[in-house]
């Protein structure tokens, strides 16, 4: 451990509430102390009331921040004393206890407190640290864990075996460190299975603690054990893998319910312990702390049974529903991790990040597991209590539902042209509905369009076959398959008439409008056919099509032979599920082929203004390329899903296709 505590930053953190941020952050940053969302702080304060009188409070963390980027707002303040005083009821249920400590919150608009506030109020300490250290779970999950953190920690750990989080823990807490002679002369609390506290009349006090007892975890390890893990290079399959993968996300997602991202670690680690000998052993012990069960699932899967991982889970919940009283709803039975010796590790979820934050947590696990393994034997909980926290109503409160807006979570897109215009503004509709996507260009700009983890950009010529199966292969191990597709990418070429039309110019405007989507859909129709819901494709026609114009030959032939292509994949692809739509969009002015200049000197050939001239059409309005992209999104969702082998104009009405 590296102690990052910079007295320079630190006292420009003027006040408990700020040196209790800086510190936070300081934790949160080490990914080996705190995963997503773990890990809690807190600090006791006093502040004034609005009556003017002085108030002791806790401010602790609250419920679905990251420590690595909390800010004030992230904790909840609530008023010590009767916080604490809870501790000495002898009994209460945790839904009940949840609801006082909101009744206990300072501001309404606060976020929901940890489940461990009563933990951290009952600790005679200003500043309350815990987290869930690696090398502390490594040497705690073995067969004599205890005593092993005994034997490192001595007189300055107060030692609790395992205990089901929430009141439970804190009253067994309470009693514990009631019966201590000195609680004072504690530099730390190890709860086997939940992780370390450390604590201190300082920020600082608490912070350089809790990096002090982890390193010495880590040196324990070193010296009894094996500290460096290495994994020797590891080459995967040199055979394309999506439709492999695409299957596979396929059943993943049919156990869950619903469409499932699936992302592929094929780095040596992931691979490394993939193929190890003895996985299906130590990795099917259960994970390193009951905490990470709602993101990895109990236990991972081994090979690609999926159905096989299905009815074991099944079996699972049914061998111990009775653990919980009343009424109990199974949760979905699909694994969040696969170990395969081929693929490596593959990590589900129903977003992108669900996804990477189980990625995130089972990487560490691996080090936890052969750490633990390396003293003797990495040992998890009994299945028991590990399904007691995951059927716990704390802990299933926090598996939200989508967004009625996310009508595209779980799914992927892939749009072409999309560093720009029209297809830009797909990427953003979708996007914003809550899918994955995937953008091609030949502009560089691609690649950084969106800050989204949900988004990849690849720079690619779309007449390029080759580069277009290298970006499908892409697509599909970064997020499992494809769902959607929008064929946006095309040229407009200067305008020529036929009698003056120069071959080079014809090839070109049909290899890019025409041959490059061909090909393009022809090497996503295996994999559109692999949609859980169902292949969606959507192609940017053009007003041309049923109204052309002079001195657009080549470009208005081949929309003409887009648009026809369409209709015939329609007929062929619906027996896959697979619908094909066409849109016909005109005059779109905020896209790349329309200069200032330009517009200008095609409204004034009109005898119009430049607004004029944007809104020449039946209706009198503007079309953008945000309306194009709105019904292109439309066409891939719910409300048309019955409609295949369409061609809809976005033109405001024009009369000529009127």
């Amino acid at each position: 451990m590296q102690n990052l505590w910079n007295d320079i930053e630190a006292a420009a953190c003027v006040g408990d509430l700020a040196q209790r941020v800086y510190s936070s952050r300081l934790l949160g940053c080490e990914r080996s102390l705190v995963l997503h969302g773990g890990g809690n702080t807190s600090v006791k304060t006093r502040e004034r009331n609005v009556f003017g009188e002085e108030e002791d409070l806790l401010y602790v963390k609250g419920s679905g921040w990251d420590l690595a980027t909390i800010e004030a707002r992230g904790f909840t303040p609530l008023r010590l004393a009767p916080t604490a005083r809870l501790a000495t009821l002898a009994y209460l249920p945790d839904t009940e206890m949840m609801r006082l400590l909101r009744s206990y919150a300072v501001t309404p608009e606060a976020p929901a407190p940890s489940v461990e506030s009563i933990l951290h109020a009952i600790l005679p300490f200003k500043f309350v640290d815990h987290t869930h250290a690696d090398a502390l779970l490594a040497v705690a999950n073995t067969p004599d864990g205890a005593q092993r953190i005994a034997d490192l920690y001595g007189e300055q750990a107060l030692i609790v075996p395992y205990i089901m989080p929430g009141f439970a823990l804190a009253k067994a807490c309470a009693e514990r460190l009631a019966a201590c002679p000195d609680v004072k002369r504690l530099s730390c609390i190890v709860l086997m299975g939940h992780g370390l506290f450390t604590f201190g009349e300082t920020a600082k006090e608490a912070y350089s603690r809790m990096i002090e007892l982890v390193t010495r975890a880590e040196e324990y390890i070193r010296r009894m054990g094996t500290w460096h893990i290495a994994f020797p290079p590891a080459t995967p399959p040199a055979r394309p893998l999506r439709a492999e993968l695409a299957a596979l996300r396929k059943e993943v997602s049919a156990a869950a319910g619903a469409p499932m991202i699936m992302i592929t670690h094929s780095d040596d680690k992931s691979l490394g312990f993939a193929r190890r000998s003895d996985v299906a052993s130590i990795a099917r012990r259960g994970p390193a702390t009951p905490d990470h069960i709602i993101r990895t699932k109990r236990l991972p899967l081994i090979g690609r049974d999926v159905a096989g991982y299905r009815s074991e889970y099944e079996a699972y919940f049914e061998q111990h529903r009775a653990l919980i009283n009343g009424p109990l709803t199974m949760l979905d039975p699909a694994p969040r991790v696969i170990l395969d010796p081929e693929l490596g590790m593959l990590t589900a979820g129903r977003s992108v990040k669900d996804a990477r934050i189980a990625a995130e947590i089972y990487t560490q696990t691996i080090d936890v597991i052969l750490h633990a393994e390396s003293l003797g034997g990495w040992q998890a909980l009994p299945a028991e209590d590990l399904f007691r926290v995951e059927y716990w109503d704390l802990e299933l409160a926090k598996l939200k539902k989508p967004a009625a807006s996310e009508v595209f979570l779980g799914e992927v897109a892939l749009v072409t042209g999309a560093a720009s215009g029209i297809g830009r503004a797909c990427a953003q509709s979708l996007l914003k509905r809550g899918a994955a996507v995937v953008g091609l260009d030949l502009n560089p700009a691609i690649v950084g369009a969106f800050p989204s983890p949900a988004y990849r950009g690849i720079v690619a010529d779309v007449t390029d076959e080759s580069a277009l199966r290298e970006a499908l292969e892409q697509t599909v191990r970064a997020f499992g398959g494809l769902d959607v597709l929008v064929l946006n990418a095309g040229i407009f070429p200067s305008s020529q008439r036929i009698a003056a039309l120069d071959t080079p110019t014809w090839q070109r405007t049909l290899r890019v409008n025409l041959d490059a989507n061909l090909a393009l859909m022809r090497e996503a129709h295996p994999l559109l056919k692999l949609a859980p819901r169902g292949g969606r494709v959507v192609i940017i026609g053009s007003k041309n099509v049923p109204a052309p114009g002079p001195g657009a030959a080549a470009y208005s032939a081949s929309k003409a032979a887009l648009t026809q292509l369409a209709r015939v994949a329609a007929l062929e692809w619906g027996a896959d599920g697979i619908r094909v739509n066409v849109i016909h969009p005109n005059a779109v002015f905020d896209t790349g082929i329309w200069s200032e200049e330009v517009l200008a000197a095609r409204a004034e050939s009109y005898g119009l203004t430049v607004e004029q001239y944007k809104r020449n059409n039946v209706l009198q309005v503007e079309v953008t390329s945000h309306d194009v992209a709105e019904l292109a999104a439309e066409l891939c969702g719910p409300l048309f899903a019955k409609t295949t082998g369409a061609q809809i104009p976005v033109d405001g009405g024009n009369e000529r296709v009127i």
